[in-house]
């Protein structure tokens, strides 16, 4: 039951906080609901025992995906221009697309069934074989390492990518560009005038 209310809180969070981010103009508050939409996408992860994804989902999502956006607010506007199109179209698009997911999942087995196809193939199959197949005595690694290995190593891709970008953003802008404004050539004579005139007097 308690499990059930914390599901039912964490949506309703981030139903609230996708709305708002459709409702906002502001770019910088748009940025942060998106990280707030991460941590909590990553709590329900959590709750769905999906311990890895949720790193993944933090690190990524509400870490370096939020740097890396901020970053680029800082080479653009904080605010969003007024859309020159209809909101009817995108809104037809996005309600179909979510129809169709929600069909999809009636296919699926209950959460924890005993008798789903991973309980009943992957998962034993992991637990009997992977020391004699792999070598490591902890399932939990043989599986990130090697059995998911292509997937923990684009995992791994994609956070040294945003780092890279990250980084080639907030180097590369340096003087006027990173926020240093040069001094003005009439004020710096007017500065270098009252300097002379101060030690004369």
């Amino acid at each position: 039951m308690i499990i059930t209310l914390i599901d039912i809180a964490l949506l309703t969070f981030m139903g609230a906080t996708a709305l708002a981010i459709l409702r906002l103009r502001s770019l910088f508050a748009v940025v942060m609901l998106s990280g707030i939409y991460s941590l909590l996408a990553a709590s329900m992860f959590v709750a769905l025992d999906a311990v890895d994804v949720a790193f993944t989902e933090a690190a990524v999502g509400a870490g370096i995906s939020t740097v890396l956006m901020i970053a680029v607010l800082a080479l653009t506007g904080e605010r969003e221009r007024a859309p020159s199109h209809t909101m009817w179209l995108p809104m037809a698009v996005v309600v179909l697309t979510g129809a169709a997911l929600i069909y999809a999942t009636f296919d699926m087995p209950a959460f924890g069934a005993a008798n789903a196809p991973v309980n009943l193939h992957v998962a034993p199959r992991y637990l009997n074989e992977s020391f004699a197949e792999v070598g490591l005595p902890n399932v939990v690694t043989s599986v990130l390492a090697s059995y998911r290995g292509y997937d923990t190593l684009g995992e791994v891709t994609v956070i040294f990518t945003a780092a890279v970008a990250v980084m080639l953003l907030i180097g590369g802008r340096k003087g006027d560009d990173a926020g240093i404004k040069n001094e003005p050539a009439d004020d710096a004579v007017d500065d270098a005038d009252s300097d002379g005139n101060g030690d004369t007097a």
